[in-house]
């Protein structure tokens, strides 16, 4: 009986592995594609699916700047800050996955995120956002030169904004008092300086005029701070809640604070009504409206009369209807924002300690905010006005 003979795998002919080579490649999404997914995903908050988007363009060009940029994103909103900096710090100068050539500077962006995640370092923030503002400087000036494009001054605009943002992300690590860059003699002028040039830039920025306005208080120059809050709020006060112009929310509840700061409580409330208007779960928002009650029911105790034609008993009782509305959506949402239960909770003691109780429909709301208590059963000092 004779061998039998090896089956042998026919071979296609090389051009017939080429051209399917090339069809496979021809129906894979472009990098472009893949990264417009990533960004979509993102505003979607759907870090993880946008990260694998990311790895599959890593996996292709692994210098690709805009794809370690959107990673960087990806990795700080699901908390891995020290990969997030690293992936950043990977995108400047000397490293080797930095834009080439040389000359060319990283997104500034990425100096935007290192400053925030420099909050350990404030003379490294301030040298990143320095960066932000010197390459969006750059990018301005060029953009002013096509300005005669209408996306050329859409893209403007923004440019300005963010280069306004990137000053009052200056002024706020010189103003805070939890680094030592507060007591240098240079603070308040350089502060001043800093706003100059965003006032400069945007003269009619409503984050600019608040940062100034908060400026002016820690000055003891409250008379201007009132000026500059109206001038701030007028530019868009009377808009629709849906309305694009608008601030964001949390440039809105900030102004709210300062209005509570000055007892300014009438503006308060008109600008709370509009972010509830927006969002009837933003807890911050329940917050300051039964705390700028209490504020209120406080004045008219002491007066022994009315504000604004209701007693104290009234404010007080829309206080504590505010607060446990607060307390509510906060264990609903298991919201991270522990000082706000406490004073809350606080806020809550003294009304029920006057004998103000919640109005009927909010009757069964009173949880014990101690089943919300940490793992650790810790509680937060917190500082009362």
């Amino acid at each position: 009986m004779g061998r039998t003979r090896p089956k042998t795998r026919k071979t296609r002919p090389p051009a017939a592995e080429l051209i399917e080579t090339q069809r496979e490649r021809e129906s894979e999404p472009t990098a472009e594609a893949l990264l417009q997914k990533a960004q979509e995903l993102i505003v979607q908050c759907d870090y993880n699916l946008a990260g694998k988007f990311v790895e599959r363009v890593l996996q292709r060009a692994p210098d690709n700047v805009e794809a370690k940029e959107i990673l960087g994103v990806v990795q700080l909103e699901t908390g891995l800050l020290d990969s997030a900096k690293q992936t950043f710090l990977s995108l400047l100068p000397p490293n080797p996955g930095a834009p080439s050539p040389s000359p060319s500077p990283p997104p500034p962006a990425v100096h935007l995120y290192l400053a925030q995640l420099s909050d350990d370092d404030p003379q490294m923030a301030l040298k990143h956002f320095a960066a932000a503002v010197d390459i969006l400087t750059l990018q301005l000036k060029g953009k002013e030169r096509a300005a005669d494009l209408v996306s050329t001054k859409n893209d403007e605009d923004e440019t300005r904004r963010t280069i306004v943002r990137a000053l009052i992300g200056q002024v706020e690590i010189w103003m805070d008092p939890a680094y030592d860059l507060c007591f240098d003699p240079a603070a308040e002028s350089t502060c001043e300086e800093l706003l100059k040039s965003a006032l400069q830039i945007d003269p009619e920025n409503t984050e600019a005029l608040q940062t100034l306005a908060s400026v002016r208080m820690s000055q003891q120059r409250p008379d201007e701070a009132k000026a500059i809050l109206e001038k701030a709020w007028s530019s868009w006060k009377d808009l629709d809640a849906d309305d694009p112009q608008l601030p964001p929310i949390a440039s809105r509840l900030n102004l709210t604070k300062l209005f509570l700061e000055l007892s300014l409580f009438t503006p308060a409330l008109l600008v709370l009504q509009g972010i509830m208007a927006s969002d009837d779960e933003e807890v911050e928002a329940w917050y300051l409206e039964g705390w700028c009650f209490f504020f209120m029911a406080e004045q008219a105790r002491e007066q022994g009369g009315k504000l604004d034609g209701l007693t104290w008993e009234e404010l007080a009782r829309d206080s504590r209807d505010c607060l446990e509305t607060c307390k509510t959506i906060h264990i609903n949402q298991g919201h991270h924002d522990i000082p706000i239960r406490e004073h809350v909770k606080e806020l809550i003691f003294k009304l029920e300690e006057l004998g103000v109780k919640p109005s009927p429909e909010d009757d069964g709301q009173d949880e014990e905010w101690e089943d919300y208590e940490g793992s650790d059963g810790s509680e937060s000092d917190v500082e009362m006005s």
